[in-house]
């Protein structure tokens, strides 16, 4: 096990909603492990208030939360990223920084909730089913054995994790 907790770092387009919530649910399930962080290519500047809202009341804290560009963790004197996950299928398709110490990274897309018509309640559940989703993967995730698997062998589950959950 690293001596220091890996560092994560989730991204999506307009880092309000879907990358917010997986930095949330994986500083809390990394339990020390990990430290996640989150990004976005053309962040919005705040973070969605449906959002903030649900992870209120599953009680994580939201705070430090905010919408920030990806550009924050390519800068010097930023933490080095070991992974780097896309969770929005736009920000997957765009040229990322070059992220210092080479992480590994995959794509683990999630529909939009921030994209969600309809009544407050649909909006709602397109929330709590993104959340789903990324506790799901994350739990996947912070469960793999990091210190003693190969890189290939990680990279193969790492891109498992964002196509079959």
């Amino acid at each position: 096990m690293a001596s220091e907790p890996y560092n994560v770092l989730f991204l999506c387009t307009g880092n309000s909603a879907r990358s917010i919530l997986a930095e949330a649910i994986l500083n809390r399930e990394g339990r020390g492990r990990f430290k996640a962080y989150s990004a976005g290519s053309h962040p919005t500047g705040k973070v969605n208030p449906y959002a903030v809202q649900l992870l209120k009341s599953l009680n994580y804290q939201t705070d430090s939360a905010r919408s920030k560009s990806w550009n924050e963790f390519a800068e010097p004197g930023a933490p080095q990223m070991q992974f780097v996950f896309t969770v929005c299928d736009q920000a997957a398709a765009e040229a990322c920084p070059i992220w210092p110490g080479q992480p590994m990274s995959a794509h683990w897309g999630v529909p939009d909730p921030a994209a969600a018509t309809g009544t407050e309640a649909e909006v709602r559940l397109a929330f709590s089913e993104a959340y789903r989703m990324l506790e799901r993967r994350i739990s996947i995730f912070v469960s793999l054995p990091l210190a003693s698997i190969d890189r290939l062998s990680l990279k193969k589950k790492l891109d498992e994790i964002g196509r079959n959950t």
